[in-house]
Formats: C-alpha cells, structure tokens, sequence
C-alpha cells in the first residue's frame, strides 16, 4: 500500500489551472523528487497533499495521505495527519519559524501535541531533536529565531519537522535560501535522518544534481503537468520528454564547466573577443 497516493491531482485559481492531471505514488521509505522551473506547480502539488491550500485555490482528484483522503476532508480531520504521518520542511525557515518564539517552544510543540509528552520527558524530547540536528548547545533552545544564521534556522525547521517522527518528509526546496556550503551540510543531514529514521521522501527542487542525490525516482513537471516519471538512473541516461531532455542537458553543461581545468577558462582578453 502506497504512503501516499496522488490520482488526477488538478488545483485551480479561478479559471486558471496551477495543477493538471498530475498523479504519482510514494511507498514507506521510498524517496521521490518532483523537479521543475518556478511556476511548474510543485510547491502547490505539496501543499494539496497536506491540506494546506488557500481558501482561494480549489482542489479536485484525489489524495490519500496514508488512508486518509485529503481532497475535501476538514482541516480538523487533517491536524492529526501533520506531523506524525506528514512533516513539512519549507523553503525559508525564517518566514517558516514563529518569530516572536523561542525556537525550543517551537520544537516542543508538536511533540506535546502528538507524543504526549510532558515535563522532563518533553524536555529530553526536545533536547534529542536539537541533538539530531547537530544543535546540541542549550543555548540554542532559548534563541529566537532572527538570533541565528540561516542553516541554523534550516537546522532548527527540521527538528520540527521531525519532531513528531513523521513516516513522510515533505521538503520543498530546502536549501535554496543557503549558501553553497551551508546548502550540502543540510542535503547531508537531510539523507542521514531520512536513513536514520526509516522515513520516506518527498524532495522539491529546480535542481537536477540535488534531486539525484536525494531521491530514487523523479517526478518531472512543466505547467502543472507531470511530464514525465522514472528513476533517477532512466530520467538522466534516456529522458524521454523535450523538457526533462533539456533539465539533463542543462545539468550536464554546467557540470563540464565546473570540472574543466582552470587552464581551460578563458583570459580577459579572450573573453573580450
């Protein structure tokens, strides 16, 4: 049985259709990427999985999210589901995370509300949630979240995300508001606690090299269709859609440009001519 389970997906803002038709699985412990250029519908796919769609955007299709059909369930009927069976990790921890919060407040939330924990049990939980994420120091639990750097506050989301051992980690483009080098310690962590914890994986990105590193299999979308679905090893040796055909010729490109020798980039004065 399938974790999740997305069948004739379509979202719509009026007239206009954000998500067409888009249909894929995802089993216990499985790693899928859905991969796209903004507007591609990716992010609005992840929030109709939830529940978590605006009240301007409509739904059809459907969902089921562990058993559970999410196309046109009650939030209060979806509460439940976020968190121990979906956790969330968005794209900009700093609009993510509550501001006026101190950070461990926030991770102990979702453990008191779906754990039961209390007391010296809820603190442990959360000072083991601070561990997972490479945070042990106290003084990180006592922070606001401006009070941090931004892979810190990415570290912190994902404790909270977390926080309630989810059996589904939804990411969506984690790591495109870091640097380069904080961006491949979270990719790190990310796969450690995924493979840690047994979870299975949503992953989100505009970024073919990301995905394969992260993922088994690939869902392609373009306009809020899903082009095309495979591997990971299919989708890079023989992508079949013109649109995946570019995203791998793209990815390639810019990994020969980054492997050729130094003595192979132009001088100022060729680059002139």
């Amino acid at each position: 049985m399938s974790l999740l389970d997305v069948s004739g997906l379509t979202v719509s803002a009026g007239q206009q259709r954000l998500v067409d038709d888009v249909s894929f699985t995802i089993a216990p412990g499985e790693r899928v990427g859905v991969i796209g250029e903004s507007g591609s519908g990716k992010s609005v796919t992840s929030l109709a999985v939830t529940g978590l769609l605006s009240d301007a955007l409509t739904a059809s299709g459907s969902v089921l999210l562990d058993g559970t059909q999410v196309i046109g369930a009650p939030d209060r009927a979806l509460r439940p589901l976020r968190g121990p069976v979906a956790g969330i990790l968005f794209q900009e921890p700093l609009t993510a995370l509550d501001p006026l919060m101190r950070v461990g407040r926030q991770i102990a939330e979702p453990i008191r509300r779906h754990l039961g924990l209390r007391g010296d049990a809820l603190h442990d939980a959360v000072r083991a949630a601070l561990e997972d994420v490479s945070l042990p120091d106290p003084r990180f639990a006592r922070a606001f979240p401006h009070e941090l750097s931004g892979g810190q506050r990415q570290r912190i989301a994902t404790a909270i995300a977390l926080a309630a051992r989810p059996k589904l980690l939804i990411a969506d483009e984690p790591t495109t508001a870091l640097d380069v080098t904080v961006q491949d310690e979270i990719l790190a962590l990310l796969d450690h606690l995924v493979a840690e914890h047994d979870m299975a994986l949503m992953f989100i990105s505009h970024d073919l090299a990301v995905v394969s590193r992260m993922t088994d299999r690939v869902v392609v979308m373009r306009d809020g269709r899903a082009v095309e679905q495979g591997s990971v090893e299919q989708i890079v040796r023989e992508p079949h859609d013109p649109y995946t055909a570019a995203l791998v010729a793209s990815a390639r490109a810019l990994d020969s440009v980054l492997d050729a020798p130094a003595s192979a980039a132009p001088t100022d004065g060729e680059a002139g001519r």
